[in-house]
């Protein structure tokens, strides 16, 4: 080996290591965006938002009633909890109803809308026989059933109308007869027109606005066309101009859109501007639960149409937003099931109840902040009356079941088991095996034939 110059051996110098580029660093917001998508495109989220929004909608209701409804009750002489205990009752009687439709396989809603259809228009017809039928606030739509207990016939008409249409469209799907427009409108505008006729007759137009609205929601899934679909809006909306006009009270109630102070005259527009107030006085978090001072005598109907001014005034902004998210959930999780199933008959009845739930929530709120005419219809689930509670629970009863239905979601709940209890077989530690969660998980994914991603 030749020396160097000093005459010491020259220095083996170690070879380099190839320097690896180090792995970027993912975005914490990114990184958290897909979290949550993957959260949200799991099978049961559908399933989840149904059952999590309409019970956080129910139970918030039903505190707010209480809370809205103590003041009219002691004017009437009747004890602070009386429409509270009425309402619980209701409540858990349609608990009773959700879980029997959540249960009931899809063949047997489809063959109880032909009864559904037949005791609605029976019910609605009994309404205008006198000494039957009774009226409230100048709407002839009421039965008695003893004491203080009425039913509304025509809130059950809407679930008539969107199962019998689901089933209805549904059939003639699966015959290819939809390209006709006569089987398209044929007898479905006929009987929704009868429906309207009859709940007309006792002058509640706020009902017939929400079923005409899900008469163009099935016409619409069902895939009609524009000018067909122009043409029957175009007679609605002519019938419903003529009603209007021919009516002093509709017309002061269309008057008092907008309005902000109380007007002399036909049109006094108290119950829109102080419901405008109660939304103004609470806030940004409201004044506290039961601290309302619009339902002392001056809100009317502080705990059935304008139960969410009341709402807004003790909960504030935060209160009011929370509802609109918890309804927007419950709408955007119908959707879901009704783009993502196979069946035409769950496409159309899940269709047809969030449109129902949709359009109705739209209305009685858009009337509480003063941008549409006051209705005369409850907000959804949340507002005091049973007969618009139970076939609003028994729809949403109806939601869960389709969710259940899809085959991802079956699949995930066929292997979910519970976080604690019984420990399963095989021993413990590394012999128990894989997790269930990802048995859960390549079983969803094998079953993506349902839309699931």
């Amino acid at each position: 080996m030749p020396g160097s110059r000093t005459g010491r051996p020259p220095v083996q110098r170690a070879s380099r290591r190839p320097v690896l580029p180090r792995p970027a660093r993912e975005n914490p917001v990114r990184r958290s965006y897909t979290r949550a998508r993957k959260a949200w495109d799991r099978p049961l989220t559908a399933y989840y938002l149904i059952v999590g929004a309409s019970v956080l909608i129910t139970v918030l209701g039903l505190v707010m009633v209480y809370s809205a409804s103590q003041i009219t009750a002691l004017q009437l002489s009747l004890p602070g909890s009386y429409f509270f205990r009425k309402q619980f009752l209701a409540a858990a009687i349609g608990g009773g109803l959700l879980l029997t439709a959540s249960r009931m396989p899809v063949r047997l809603h489809r063959a109880l809308a032909y009864p559904i259809l037949a005791g609605a228009v029976f019910l609605m017809a009994l309404v205008q026989v006198p000494g039957i039928g009774m009226a409230v606030n100048g709407n002839q739509n009421w039965i008695s059933l003893g004491g203080s207990f009425q039913i509304q016939p025509s809130e059950f008409g809407k679930l008539a109308l969107v199962l019998w249409g689901a089933d209805l469209i549904a059939r003639k799907q699966e015959r290819k007869l939809l390209t006709q427009w006569k089987h398209m409108l044929v007898p479905l505008v006929p009987v929704a027109f009868l429906l309207l006729g009859l709940i007309m007759l006792g002058g509640d137009m706020g009902t017939a606005i929400i079923l005409t609205a899900i008469l163009f929601g099935l016409l619409w899934l069902a895939g009609a066309p524009t000018r067909l679909f122009a043409g029957v809006l175009s007679v609605a909306g002519l019938i419903g101009v003529v009603l209007i006009k021919t009516s002093p009270n509709r017309m002061a109630r269309l008057a008092c859109i907008g309005a902000t102070e109380p007007k002399s005259g036909v049109a006094d527009c108290w119950q829109a501007v102080h419901g405008i107030y109660a939304l103004a006085s609470g806030g940004i978090f409201g004044s506290g639960l039961g601290a309302s001072v619009e339902k002392w005598g001056q809100l009317p109907e502080a705990h059935t149409d304008f139960i969410f001014a009341v709402t807004g005034e003790e909960l504030g902004l935060a209160g009011t937003l929370s509802v609109l998210a918890l309804f927007a959930a419950l709408g955007y999780a119908g959707i879901r099931v009704a783009g993502r199933t196979e069946d035409p008959f769950v496409r159309y009845a899940a269709g047809g109840v969030t449109t129902w739930i949709t359009a109705q929530a739209v209305i009685n709120i858009g009337a509480v902040l003063g941008l549409l005419p006051i209705a005369g219809v409850p907000l959804p689930l949340f507002s005091y009356g049973g007969s618009a509670l139970l076939p609003t629970m028994f729809a949403i009863g109806l939601l869960i079941a389709f969710a259940r239905d899809e085959p991802a979601t079956r699949a995930a709940l066929a292997v979910r088991q519970p976080r604690f209890g019984r420990k399963r077989a095989g021993g413990s530690g590394a012999e128990r095996g894989p997790r269930r969660w990802n048995t859960m998980r390549r079983r969803a994914s094998a079953a993506r034939p349902s839309g699931e991603r």
